[in-house]
């Protein structure tokens, strides 16, 4: 059976975790492979309203085997957190196996990215400061620290102090700060490998002997197709790929069993952190879009700050469907529109002068307009409808007019935060 990617295509914050979630249950394998504890998926479900940062999104469903693969940044502190959190909320033990090869996020790095970012100041990047670039910086530097080494002290001893030799010059010369000390260090890292131990295990032979068995497998993405290093709003970007097809890489199986790539975009745009945001609105119309967007309105599932906030972009989300390879698209959120008479819609950017569909490097990001087209609104409240075809002709009209901007089939459309207030549109 081919795997299921479910993936954004915006900035991140699109509403992923409520497809994961409606996902997960149809699946055997939920796979998170890339990024931290930096951000996250809120889902509401028959247990109550929840907000995963590591936890894969089939935590909710028993059957599931939810799988932390090697390209995680992986905050053992905030999974123990967060896996605690679950059981003080009566939920069942999930099943959850760590990879091995899965690499540690150690307190330094969430110091080093707190300093940074205050270094820089007003030319920073809008890091959530939960340590994901020095993290990333680590490990393409090869001084990151496996989980698999958490179990051997002396080796361990060893690779930290490879990784805090120069860090602790640069805390003593550049941030001003004490040296990080391994002795400190250990303690409480012995802690957490103790509690970590017995969900470690070689997920990648597991995945790939459960692909050979014809099992369902589910991988999810963090964040967006813009905040994506290489093909994102750079530098204003994560520090892990956020595309589907880092997800082999990230996941540990192959390229070619990945066939089904679920985009998941809002009705509207939205997005956490610093960079170019071509049609952000501003006063008291982006306000009001804030306050109306979701469960509980435009803040950061992870950080609480509030969400910028624009009408749909098609340029931006045209791309981001286009680069994570996207064979269909959920569209979330769409009841949120329902207080317009008119709905505007960016079809176009102008740019030097002229008009265009194509997605602008960062650098000319900044030169760009909007191009603004209006469409009826439905002025109703629609959370109540399950059928897409029962929804007033406006709002079918308006979604079949993203569909044509995108050029990818819109396949989902959320009307609501549940569970079932999702309609196939087929």
């Amino acid at each position: 059976m081919p795997v299921t990617a479910v993936v954004g295509a915006n900035w991140g914050d699109e509403g992923k975790g409520k497809m994961t979630d409606a996902w997960a249950s149809q699946s055997d394998y939920v796979v998170r492979y890339q990024g931290g504890s930096n951000a996250g998926h809120t889902i509401i479900n028959d247990y109550g309203k929840f907000v995963l940062n590591l936890l894969p999104s089939g935590v909710f469903d028993p059957h599931v085997i939810n799988v932390i693969g090697p390209g995680v940044a992986l905050n053992i502190s905030d999974l123990m957190k967060e896996w605690n959190n679950l059981q003080a909320r009566g939920i069942p033990a999930p099943q959850l196996v760590v990879s091995e090869r899965a690499q540690v996020l150690m307190p330094y790095h969430v110091l080093f990215d707190e300093l940074e970012e205050a270094r820089l100041g007003a030319n920073s990047f809008g890091s959530t400061k939960m340590g994901i670039s020095p993290f990333y910086a680590d490990k393409y530097a090869k001084l990151g620290i496996q989980v698999s080494e958490l179990y051997d002290p002396e080796h361990l001893r060893t690779r930290l102090e490879a990784s805090l030799a120069a860090k602790n010059v640069l805390l003593q010369h550049l941030y001003g700060q004490p040296p990080v000390q391994v002795d400190e260090l250990i303690p409480e890292l012995m802690k957490l490998a103790a509690w970590l131990k017995p969900f470690v295990t070689d997920t990648t032979t597991m995945l790939n002997q459960a692909l050979a068995e014809g099992k369902h497998i589910l991988v999810e993405g963090q964040l967006g197709s813009l905040r994506d290093p290489d093909h994102g709003i750079y530098p204003f970007t994560t520090s892990s790929s956020t595309l589907a097809g880092f997800a082999s890489v990230g996941a540990g199986i192959p390229p070619h069993s990945i066939q089904r790539v679920l985009a998941v975009v809002k009705a509207y745009s939205s997005c956490v952190g610093a960079g170019p945001f071509v049609m952000e609105l501003e006063g008291d119309a982006a306000e009001e879009l804030r306050k109306r967007g979701g469960d509980a309105g435009e803040y950061g599932s992870k950080t609480g700050r509030p969400r910028r906030v624009g009408w749909f972009d098609a340029v931006a989300t045209r791309y981001g469907c286009e680069v994570q390879g996207a064979t269909e698209v959920a569209l979330t959120n769409l009841d949120v529109l329902g207080y317009l008479d008119e709905i505007p819609i960016c079809t176009a950017y102008e740019l030097d002068g002229h008009k265009t569909m194509i997605f602008p490097v960062s650098e000319q990001l900044q030169y760009a307009n909007p191009v603004i087209e209006t469409v009826p609104g439905w002025k109703c409240d629609i959370s109540h409808i399950r059928r897409f075809e029962d929804l007033p002709e406006q709002a079918q009209a308006y979604v079949a007019l993203l569909e044509k901007l995108i050029q990818t089939p819109i396949r989902w459309v959320s009307n609501g935060p549940n569970r079932e207030q999702l309609m196939d549109r087929v």
